[in-house]
């Protein structure tokens, strides 16, 4: 079952469905059913007016192929298995439904979303906000790391949607502090990176506690077989919406390469390009933790101000550098592929793959950040020998052409 996952060069589409076709038939029928309706635009939708207008408020013009499929039957209070890659629109599309949903008199727990990390749990919070902005929705993020009479307190003076990840919203549950008897919609956000972190015991504890008749939504990019029996327990009748991978676009964003032949090469680069990254908010990716300290102190040494983000800081020092790069007061983050998901601020217009990513998925939750959903964007590419191979794999993998730099990178952003 390893193997189930889409492997680059070696990844057959017609064997992958086939598979999971054999997976998805319980005694001989189909689990689910697929959902194919599609919406051209979020007006066809039957939304609230508020929320149609909170969608176009965020910037918002078009839904992207999993909104067309997704939100409505969402809205209808069907059980939804969505499989789709991470920037796409997920995130938008279960806040969407749960926000059309919610009865605004009752503040009472009413949806419960779960995300594997903190990051991702702040940043469905804003986005849930930033939708739910003329709705007067309450959001709040039950994440560790964070005061817990401080959620208790919130909690208690009574929220719509609670977000957050598995061990804290398990903890709030148990102390009773979130009260479940009124939780209608209940989603599993990065389901697949949810159980490969461990957290499916606690998955279950919390889905036992929760009223009977919730909606469930299950999101994720794969579907390996703990997530398929996740949807086996816990659905009922669901509608399954696959947003295949030609129909994820890096639409928009311009792409190109650089080529800097050496490694030792890419940091001067990088500098006769930094005036260009200060113009406009830019996140620079590098594969490891310990090249993230590396290349932040070299940029520092040589006066250009940068702000920087991986795994081993704690959970304080990433929310202040994350507020700083959303407030702008720092123009340029340098972060590794763990922080990838967990980013989307509004004015990325240029990401730069100092070291390209060792996956080609990876390369997607990269840039996807920059013009995100229909936004414009730029993306750098720097590629030393080594990697002209992975460079081959990234454009037949996404079916496009990345062309070399042109000298006046800075019109273009």
């Amino acid at each position: 079952m390893a193997g189930m996952a889409p492997e680059g060069s070696q990844f057959d589409a017609k064997q992958y469905d086939a598979k999971m076709s054999d997976l998805l038939a319980v005694d001989g029928q189909d689990f689910f059913t697929s959902y194919d309706e599609v919406y051209e635009s979020f007006d066809s939708m039957g939304l609230q007016e508020n929320l149609l207008r909170g969608i176009y408020a965020y910037g918002f013009e078009k839904p992207s192929a999993i909104q067309q499929r997704g939100i409505v039957p969402f809205t209808k209070g069907l059980d939804v298995i969505q499989q789709a890659q991470s920037g796409t629109g997920k995130t938008a599309t279960f806040c969407s439904g749960i926000l059309q949903q919610l009865d605004y008199g009752l503040v009472e727990c009413q949806a419960l979303v779960l995300a594997p990390t903190r990051e991702l749990a702040q940043q469905i919070e804003k986005v849930m906000r930033a939708l739910g902005d003329y709705l007067g929705v309450k959001v709040h993020a039950c994440v560790g790391g964070t005061s817990v009479r401080e959620d208790q307190r919130i909690l208690s003076s009574g929220v719509h949607v609670v977000v957050g990840t598995p061990g804290r919203v398990f903890d709030m549950l148990r102390r009773q502090s979130l009260r479940p008897d009124m939780i209608k919609m209940f989603v599993l956000d990065e389901a697949d990176e949810m159980l490969s972190r461990g957290f499916k015991d606690q998955i279950y504890d919390i889905f036992q506690l929760l009223p009977s008749r919730v909606q469930v939504g299950v999101f994720s990019a794969t579907m390996p077989p703990e997530a398929l029996e996740i949807t086996r327990k816990f659905m009922n009748k669901p509608v399954r919406i696959l947003v295949k991978r030609d129909e994820l676009t890096l639409e928009g964003i311009k792409q190109f390469y650089v080529n800097v032949e050496k490694e030792e090469w890419k940091l001067e680069t990088l500098c006769d390009l930094y005036e260009t990254l200060a113009i406009t908010q830019s996140v620079i990716f590098v594969n490891t933790r310990r090249k993230v300290d590396w290349l932040t102190d070299k940029m520092r040494s040589r006066d250009h101000t940068v702000s920087a983000t991986h795994g081993d800081m704690d959970q304080n020092t990433r929310d202040i550098i994350m507020r700083e790069f959303r407030s702008g007061s720092s123009r340029v983050l340098i972060t590794t592929d763990l922080l990838a998901r967990g980013i989307d601020v509004q004015q990325v217009s240029l990401v730069i793959n100092y070291d390209l990513p060792t996956q080609p998925e990876n390369y997607l939750h990269r840039i996807g950040r920059s013009g995100r959903f229909g936004r414009k964007g730029v993306a750098i590419n720097f590629v030393t020998r080594d990697d002209e191979r992975m460079l081959f794999d990234i454009q037949r993998f996404y079916n496009v052409v990345i062309e070399e730099l042109p000298s006046n990178v800075a019109d273009l952003l």
